[in-house]
């Protein structure tokens, strides 16, 4: 499985962005699709996760605390991409946006990162 993800630059502070996230290969396998954020210093955390299924077939979705509200996380199947739509952002959400793939079996593929910056 690969992932291509794209749509990260700089933005001020109330702005929004979208990121995308592409994945080919073998991805018949894959359920949960997401992003995850990383800062030097820290440890990546998760920001939005949504599944294959579930919530009447629309995938159900979880988020960090600091984000519900402001972003909103969407998949096309048929594209086999996921969308993170963020606005309202602020400067603590800079960091490199990693999109991550999940497999039933547990398996985790991650993309090359997308840096966000946001200045106030």
């Amino acid at each position: 499985v690969q992932l291509q993800a794209s749509g990260g630059g700089l933005v001020q502070a109330g702005g929004s962005l979208r990121l995308s996230c592409t994945a080919s290969g073998s991805i018949f396998s894959i359920n949960t699709m997401g992003w995850f954020r990383q800062v030097p210093g820290k440890q990546r955390e998760l920001v939005a996760l949504v599944t294959n299924g579930g919530r009447r077939n629309g995938g159900s979705r979880n988020y960090a605390d600091s984000v519900k509200g402001r972003f909103a996380i969407s998949r096309d199947n048929a594209e086999n991409t996921v969308y993170l739509q963020m606005n309202s952002l602020k400067p603590e959400d800079t960091g490199v946006y990693y999109c991550a793939a999940y497999e039933d079996t547990g398996n985790a593929y991650w993309g090359q990162g997308t840096q966000v910056t946001v200045s106030s």
